[in-house]
């Protein structure tokens, strides 16, 4: 339980419903890339695991929380492995895997935006860093899944991507910045990453992009 301007933010079960959505979501996502590629059953369980734990773990490593979180309860491997198991039989069944895989990544982006921003804050760091912490760990392990299976990597894709992973952290930590119940804020948090990554992908939003032009 801590206290930031006067608000104290305790983990209770909403945190934990949320991170277990979180881990099963991004695990499923690390499963459809293993069958885009016609992978193994351990290029699955590979996949998966990484993709659900790689954020979490960075984040926790950067803050000093020693064992990391899945270290310290294996039950997270045991539940990606599990994903990983159950769609190398049923990935097939969706009709755009991909389309599938980007909406779910944009999901589990939001919820790991607030669930880093919220361990950070209960670590003691400040604002600033809690954000970036958010960031992090909603980004990172996507970046491994992508990475490990020859896929360009989502981050670098033209679509808002990153920016909503900001967006979701930046809500959460100024909503409790400024007082609002936790609840409030980790809904409100949610709710703009899921909308700012879904305009994205439904009208392909961008940021303004670097156009070359003469030198001086």
């Amino acid at each position: 339980m801590i206290t930031l301007y006067g608000t104290t933010i305790s983990i209770d079960n909403v945190t934990v419903v949320l991170d277990w959505l979180g881990i099963i979501v991004f695990a499923t996502t690390g499963a459809l890339v293993a069958s885009r590629k016609e992978m193994d059953v351990v290029g699955f369980a590979l996949l998966a695991t990484v993709t659900g734990v790689g954020g979490g773990t960075l984040r926790d490593m950067l803050l000093g929380l020693t064992p990391v979180f899945w270290v310290a309860n294996p039950v997270y491997l045991i539940v990606c492995l599990a994903v990983a198991c159950l769609l190398f039989f049923t990935a097939h069944i969706p009709a755009s895997r991909l389309r599938l895989l980007l909406w779910l990544d944009g999901i589990g982006l939001s919820v790991f935006a607030v669930i880093g921003a919220e361990r950070a804050l209960g670590a003691g760091v400040s604002p600033v860093v809690a954000v970036a912490m958010g960031t992090i760990t909603a980004t990172f392990g996507g970046i491994i899944r992508d990475v490990l299976g020859g896929e360009s990597p989502i981050i670098l894709s033209r679509e808002v991507y990153v920016t909503a992973a900001v967006l979701a952290a930046t809500v959460f930590v100024v909503c409790i910045s400024i007082g609002l119940p936790r609840d409030v804020s980790i809904v409100s948090g949610f709710g703009v990453g899921v909308i700012v990554r879904g305009a994205a992908l439904i009208w392909g939003l961008t940021l303004p992009r670097y156009r070359p032009r003469p030198g001086k």
